[in-house]
């Protein structure tokens, strides 16, 4: 049974000039849920469609449980439950014909699985898609895709659009379906409090490169924010990222321990007004990335 589930070596991807990807690198564990963040336009769909064999990279290759995924066999594809930006396809559909329609293509469908959890949301199965609120069409993908009985979820901004109860039930879901170690799942989401509540590892793209790649708890637990006074912007400085200016302070971020950073920071002349505050993982995403 393969250890890296996904495996990326690499990577260089272009749209005309404008590149996308640089010799990105990364890889996932069987039996992780891991969150791949990123400002707009920094690549996280474009991996995904890579990952799925839709693009194929100007340089380097991705595998998905071993095999190359610019010529995916129809076995290994089957592997795989994917959820692309706006859900459900085939709107036209009932609730029951998209069942029948999705579940010839995959050999381990659950039938019951989808109708169980349509029930427990009174979704009728007589109902059309295109009528249904975007809520209730969240829950048939969700539906479509454990039916499928993937062993690798790939969910690109699952949460789109969805209020915080579907968005939470969504996510109960998910953490369910992983909990037996065997299911791994990768996605991408806006909404930055989902993934703290769900992933195992984040990794935080930066424009054409990977930022960060580490567990959630660790960022959690490390990364902390430091406002200060001082004359100039004393944080940009060694083991320090993102200084920029609140009002009359300044703040800045840093991996570094509390007492080591506060130490630096008083070095340079700063006065600490708040040292090490933790932060949550939208936070930490801002102060890694920047604002803007």
């Amino acid at each position: 049974m393969e250890e890296n589930v996904i495996q990326c070596e690499q990577v260089t991807h272009y749209y005309g000039s404008r590149m996308i990807h640089e010799e990105l690198s990364f890889e996932v564990k069987r039996g992780k849920i891991l969150g791949l963040l990123g400002k707009n336009g920094t690549g996280k769909t474009t991996i995904i469609n890579i990952l799925n064999g839709y693009l194929t990279p100007r340089s380097g290759a991705c595998r998905l449980f071993g095999e190359d995924t610019r010529n995916l066999s129809p076995a290994t594809k089957a592997r795989v439950g994917l959820l692309l930006e706006g859900h459900v396809q085939h709107a036209y559909f009932n609730a029951e014909q998209i069942e029948r329609f999705y579940s010839r293509f995959f050999p381990r469908w659950r039938r019951e699985a989808y109708h169980e959890l349509l029930e427990k949301l009174q979704v009728s199965r007589r109902q059309k898609i295109n009528t249904m609120s975007r809520g209730q069409r969240s829950q048939v993908a969700l539906g479509l895709l454990f039916a499928q009985d993937p062993e690798l979820l790939v969910l690109d901004d699952f949460s789109m659009g969805l209020d915080p109860g579907y968005r939470r039930l969504f996510v109960e879901y998910l953490k369910e379906y992983a909990a037996n170690g065997e299911k791994t799942i990768f996605l991408t989401s806006h909404i930055i409090q989902d993934m703290e509540m769900l992933v195992d590892d984040c990794i935080i793209l930066d424009y054409g490169r990977v930022l960060l790649h580490e567990p959630t708890r660790y960022i959690l637990d490390n990364f902390r924010r430091y406002r200060f006074t001082a004359p100039a912007p004393a944080g940009e400085r060694e083991g320090f990222c993102n200084a920029g200016r609140v009002g009359e302070q300044w703040e800045s971020y840093s991996f570094l321990p509390p007492e080591e950073a506060t130490r630096r920071l008083h070095a340079l002349g700063a006065r600490v007004e708040t040292a090490g505050e933790r932060l949550s993982l939208e936070d930490a995403f801002i102060g890694l990335t920047g604002k803007y």
